[in-house]
């Protein structure tokens, strides 16, 4: 007797897109509208910009889309309740919102703008790399609706990494296990350390560079790695719980707790720390590196390691994203993936190429 295939809900037919809202006014909001523009100089075929929203307020896109970016940005704060963005006019099917934002609030709007057909296009890592129960109604609702979830920029500011996992995965290979270096901010950190500048030095010039958040906690604490390991472990098809990411965070406790306002002058805390660690990786013939790892049968883990300089995270230089994949296929050699991974340009590009292919369907 031949097998039974089980049946699938067929797809309801999504528009055409038609408008376009972008969610997020900073340094990664304000980069995609440039880049927008840009081709859209060169007669570009793009969807419209019809909304550009922030925490603050929703304006109008239009043509003078620069005038509607410092409308937005310019927008005083208001107090509690639902965002602008929600109360105003809704995304219809076929419409594309961009995620430039690090909002929880707005990561839990993707399945519910899927649901509705609205296509999501996101920088957003929480979409994905936060709540299992979220990451999986995501899933969901694209396979009940057909609309399109353009994640590239998710993790390695665009390279190929949640394609090429994906396709492996749809090939029918068994992925073993990826380990990256998957901050671009914590990358250039470790990869201009010599221990003869203070490491706070550094974190300082890589802020003001635009590689790390504006609270360089967030990086140093692991948790964006966290986020992104999160995002291609799922991506190859295992529902890792996110309180199952073991994290060793660089921030010691009294780091941890201060105000923002505090952090600049405390960095220091983080000077012996540093020195430590590289004085003993440069003993052992090593380098340090930040990595996050993911075992199908061993648990995943993020944290600093010092490396031999033949092993493959050791590659590249300055904001480099590196990504080693074994697999069935690759096993003896991983594959391995490298290229920019910090920055609004690189993150903007990403986003607007996950756009364009969804406006080309």
């Amino acid at each position: 007797m031949s097998a039974v295939v089980p049946l699938r809900r067929a797809r309801r037919p999504v528009p055409r897109p038609a408008r376009l809202a972008l969610l997020g006014t900073g340094g990664v909001g304000s980069a995609f509208l440039s880049r927008y523009a840009q081709l859209a100089s060169k007669g570009a075929t793009l969807p419209a910009v019809s909304w550009i929203c922030n925490s603050r307020t929703q304006v109008a896109g239009g043509a003078d889309l620069a005038a509607a970016l410092r409308d937005a940005r310019a927008a005083a704060r208001i107090p509690g309740g639902f965002p602008p963005w929600a109360e105003g006019e809704s995304p219809q099917p076929g419409d594309i919102v961009v995620d430039a934002t690090a909002s929880e609030t707005v990561a839990d709007w993707h399945p519910e703008w899927l649901a509705r057909g609205v296509h999501v296009v996101t920088a957003n890592k929480l979409g994905t790399g936060g709540d299992l129960g979220r990451a999986q109604a995501i899933a969901d609702a694209l396979v009940d609706t057909g609309s399109r979830y353009g994640d590239s920029a998710t993790v390695g500011a665009g390279l190929p990494l949640l394609r090429s996992l994906r396709a492996l995965v749809d090939g029918g290979d068994r992925i073993h296990s990826i380990e990256g270096v998957l901050s671009g901010s914590l990358a250039w950190l470790f990869a201009r350390y010599d221990g003869r500048q203070p490491f706070s030095a550094l974190v300082r010039e890589a802020q003001a560079a635009g590689y790390t958040e504006p609270d360089p906690r967030v990086d140093l604490s692991g948790e964006d790695v966290r986020r992104k390991l999160l995002i291609l472990a799922r991506a190859a098809g295992f529902a890792v719980p996110a309180h199952e990411v073991a994290v060793d965070s660089l921030v010691p406790a009294p780091l941890a707790t201060l105000d923002t306002a505090q952090v600049d002058a405390a960095l220091v805390a983080l000077d012996p720390l540093i020195a430590a660690r590289h004085a003993a990786a440069v003993a052992a013939g090593a380098r340090l590196c930040f990595v996050g790892r993911f075992d199908a049968g061993g648990g995943a883990h993020v944290g600093l390691r010092a490396l031999p300089a033949t092993h493959p995270l050791c590659a590249g230089s300055g904001t480099d994203n590196r990504v080693a994949i074994r697999s069935d296929r690759y096993d003896v050699q991983p594959l391995v993936i490298q290229g920019p991974g910090a920055g609004a340009g690189v993150t903007a590009a990403a986003l607007l190429d996950d756009v364009l292919a969804i406006a080309s369907l």
